[in-house]
């Protein structure tokens, strides 16, 4: 992997794949998003989907080579480069070895999950019949917060849950006061 000064064509390119990771924020998904270009020009897009579409495999990057592969009839891609927002997990790196890309280019690193250097180097396995040029770190701060946000209100949504079973809970043991028990007898006006 190589942490390059990004080119503006870089940059463009990323700032679509920030715009697809708001798309999937939007719909309550991983904001994580991707962009393919071929010769400067965008060929397909893509945003994470796994919930909304009960498919674990669609993540960004798998949603937008499913549609360059249709758009351009062709499963192998060897003149695009793929830009993502997020360092790729083993599933999608696979996926774009297969693909043929000729670059990935993403902006935050993955310390859970990441196999282009961060967990794992996937790409820079000898063995494998392909190897794919990476570039790792472009816009990756406003990448890296957008995650860390929906995370953060994520956790605190989970948060308040818990707090408002526990309140509920508490409340179920806890007798309720009625007020002046002699409105309570039947021999009182």
């Amino acid at each position: 992997m190589q942490n390059l000064s990004p080119t503006p064509a870089d940059e463009y390119a990323m700032r679509l794949a920030l715009d697809q990771a708001h798309n999937a924020l939007l719909v309550g998904e991983v904001p994580v998003g991707a962009v393919i270009m071929r010769a400067g020009q965008v060929i397909a897009t893509g945003y994470n989907r796994p919930i909304t579409t009960h498919d674990p495999t669609a993540h960004a990057e798998i949603v937008a080579l499913r549609h360059a592969a249709t758009l351009l009839g062709n499963y192998r891609l060897p003149e695009c480069e793929l830009f993502v927002t997020l360092e790729p997990c083993a599933m999608c790196a696979m996926a774009m070895m297969h693909a043929r890309l000729k670059r990935v280019v993403f902006a935050a690193p993955d310390p859970k999950t990441g196999v282009a250097g961060s967990v794992l180097d996937l790409f820079g396995q000898k063995q494998l019949n392909h190897h794919t040029h990476i570039v790792g770190g472009v816009l990756a701060e406003p990448s890296a917060r957008l995650l860390r946000e929906f995370f953060a209100e994520r956790r605190a949504a989970a948060r308040q849950r818990r707090l408002a079973a526990q309140a509920a809970a508490s409340e179920a043991d806890t007798p309720i006061p009625t007020g002046d028990a002699t409105h309570l007898d039947p021999e009182q006006p």
